[in-house]
């Protein structure tokens, strides 16, 4: 728990940005791209769709920090 309040200290728009995210936007269909830029300008890019069991897995999870 001390490693995630230093982590939210570190970046309080992530977890800004998380919040107004799962407010709305997480629903079945939604399409959630990550891009990861390295130092030396590699890009990795990956996308999900979300699905109902998705949604479920969410909701757990959001208990769970609660």
């Amino acid at each position: 728990m001390q490693r995630l309040n230093i982590f939210r200290t570190q970046h309080p728009k992530f977890q800004a940005f998380l919040g107004s995210v799962t407010q709305g936007a997480i629903r079945e269909g939604t399409i959630i791209e990550i891009k990861v830029t390295d130092p030396d300008g590699g890009e990795y890019i990956s996308n999900m769709k979300l699905t109902s069991d998705d949604i479920e897995t969410v909701e757990i999870l959001k208990n769970i920090r609660e």
